[in-house]
């Protein structure tokens, strides 16, 4: 087996740069283990890559894709934690075990800090190759496709719901946009933590599955002034918490959105990093801006183990074969879904 399947980058730019062929199956390491891909699923950073970034280094042909749950097929001589046959979903950030901020549970502040099919190869593969301590084991009663839809979104918001933000039970939160993988998690995350769940969207119909999920208040952006829609329906307090990836075009209002003594989590920047603050607004209000990014390991652990109990329940959107990835990705980049987009990658 020296070839496999894969949708991989040939050079950074638009859609034409990805090919769907075959490229060499990876070697493992005596810490590493080779996983059969089954169902993968894409994320925006798949986009980011693709067209690139300065600093950003690429060996090609390079496999994209950060999600993905599968069964070990090969184990390197260290592996304890699984072993062949196991049916794993895998945390796609890596970092050194070795470093400070890993050995004192901050995995994703490690100097070596990296995402699965952004510096390395990733899942939209028919193999991958990575750390044995990146791998949790799925219960029989969960599909590849959940393990997958749920790995780095939930991981995302549970780190900045949680880790980051520490909402507490009756809080209100704000979510920002109601159709992103990492929106979809953070209403599911926000109701599990007793909280008042608002949801600026940009249509009725995303809006309403938003409300399915757990959502209590629903704004329209296209209909309304939003940050002033949030401040009314709050009783004119503004919210605790404030979770935006989308950077550029929503801060100021999001900073506007918060009462008193509130916390801004930004977790992305979707519309661009440049950003103007009102820093009136800062001091004035005592406000907090967190910056979260990924999850740490004990994250992905407790977040993975609600999905696997049924607590929280991915939404996908729709599946696609991974020889369509690249309409796969169009349909992502067009924002035409709600949820998460998964990768049949292989069969049992």
């Amino acid at each position: 087996m020296n070839k496999m399947k894969a949708f991989y980058l040939t050079r950074h730019g638009g859609p034409e740069v990805v090919e769907y062929g075959d490229v060499d199956v990876p070697g493992i390491g005596p810490n590493d283990v080779l996983v059969n891909i089954r169902n993968a699923a894409l994320n925006h950073l798949d986009i980011w890559v693709r067209e690139g970034w300065a600093g950003l280094d690429l060996h090609f042909p390079h496999v994209q894709g950060a999600d993905g749950a599968g069964v070990v097929t090969a184990i390197g001589e260290a592996v304890t934690n699984v072993k062949i046959g196991d049916r794993v979903v895998i945390n796609g950030t890596l970092s050194d075990p070795l470093s400070l901020p890993s050995l004192s549970g901050m995995d994703n502040r490690s100097p070596r800090f990296s995402i699965l099919g952004e510096h390395t190869n990733g899942t939209f593969a028919e193999y991958v190759t990575v750390p044995a301590r990146n791998c949790l084991i799925i219960p029989p009663n969960v599909g590849y496709d959940v393990a997958a839809a749920a790995s780095l979104v939930y991981l995302t918001a549970w780190h900045s719901l949680v880790t980051r933000a520490h909402v507490q039970h009756g809080e209100r939160v704000l979510i920002i946009g109601a159709g992103g993988g990492v929106n979809t998690a953070s209403i599911e995350i926000a109701k599990y933590l007793g909280a008042e769940v608002f949801v600026v969207g940009s249509n009725a119909e995303k809006l309403e599955k938003a409300k399915a999920l757990g959502a209590d208040v629903l704004i329209n952006r296209s209909e309304e002034d939003w940050s002033r829609a949030v401040y009314k329906l709050s009783g004119k307090q503004g919210v605790d918490v404030v979770v935006d990836n989308v950077g550029q075009d929503t801060f100021s209002n999001s900073i506007r959105s918060l009462r008193v003594g509130g916390r801004l989590v930004t977790v992305g920047s979707t519309s661009g990093p440049k950003i103007e603050i009102d820093n009136r607004f800062i001091f004035s209000k005592h406000l907090s801006i967190l910056g979260s990014m990924m999850g740490t390991m004990a994250d992905f652990h407790a977040v993975m183990n609600l999905v696997f109990d049924g607590t929280l329940k991915p939404y996908i959107d729709s599946t696609f074969s991974l020889s369509e990835a690249g309409a796969a990705q169009a349909k992502l980049e067009a924002g035409d879904f709600f949820g998460k987009i998964v990768l049949e990658v292989s069969k049992d």
